[in-house]
């Protein structure tokens, strides 16, 4: 067994190659502790380490689980977060998400932001550790909220990102108060279920679909009852699935928020909406 028969496995089983290599590269990485700089030196891996990375990429090969749920992590804005099946994996187009919210924390100095539907907390500890905000993230998975606090916690974020049990905004007092609220909300509709990925089935359904024919559910159920808990001139900012941004703007400019935003991603999708409360 060799590295480049590691890697035929996982092209063979259709994964594109230069996936493939850095699907390798971090199975080397995590199993056999092996990086680039083994490879230069010409270190060589033991049989044991080969076929321990061998059979992960096997399991990676025949069942499509994510790469991530294999090694037990996701890159995330330079950090490596905890991942399992009970959260949603980082995907890049969040990091759009993130920056924004971080630029607009900082340029007013807010210090309060609510997360709604944290799942791994990477949206809240990215937050908390490039702002001097205190985060307060969200969900209605117990398991979810155990990973965003060892999450919070391999970052060393005590009492910056903290988390609690809410379904949407059932949890937050009356009195708690926001400058900013952010969510990734579930935005696919469950009739497109079956397109997606393999990949993609192995996220938790909750943190994925809506029960709406258009996607718009959570959007709307947030919208409607963020003016309670949030700051006059304070900011909503959501990530959006392809096609929402208008829809999602209209819900917005319905409830009074103004100087409204929306950014594209790498790709050309309108990905982010952000709007002031009046």
């Amino acid at each position: 067994m060799s590295i480049q028969k590691i890697l035929k496995i996982l092209t063979d089983s259709g994964i594109e190659p230069g996936e493939a290599n850095v699907e390798v590269k971090l199975l080397l990485e995590h199993f056999a502790n092996y990086g680039v700089k083994d490879i230069i030196t010409g270190s060589k891996l033991t049989l044991e380490k080969l076929e321990l990375v061998k059979e992960k990429a096997l399991l990676r090969a025949e069942t499509r689980q994510p790469i991530q749920h294999i090694i037990g992590l996701a890159d995330f804005m330079g950090e490596k977060f905890i991942v399992n099946p009970s959260v949603l994996i980082p995907r890049d187009e969040t990091e759009i998400l993130v920056r924004k919210a971080i630029d607009i924390i900082n340029k007013y100095n807010y210090k309060t932001a609510l997360d709604i539907g944290t799942g791994s907390g990477c949206i809240a500890c990215m937050i908390a550790k490039h702002t001097n905000c205190q985060i307060i993230g969200v969900d209605i998975s117990t398991d979810a909220l155990n990973t965003a606090v060892d999450n919070a916690s391999k970052l060393n974020l005590y009492n910056k990102a903290i988390f609690r049990k809410s379904d949407i905004f059932s949890n937050i007092k009356q009195d708690e108060r926001f400058d900013v609220i952010i969510s990734n909300p579930p935005y696919i509709p469950l009739s497109q279920r079956e397109n997606l990925q393999t990949e993609v089935k192995f996220d938790p359904e909750e943190a994925l679909f809506t029960q709406d024919e258009n996607g718009l559910e959570f959007y709307k159920k947030i919208t409607l009852q963020t003016p309670e808990f949030l700051n006059k001139g304070g900011y909503l900012i959501f990530e959006l699935g392809q096609g929402q941004a208008y829809e999602v703007k209209s819900i917005m400019e319905q409830k009074a928020f103004e100087s409204i935003e929306i950014i594209k991603d790498l790709a050309g999708i309108e990905r982010v909406i952000t709007g002031k409360l009046s």
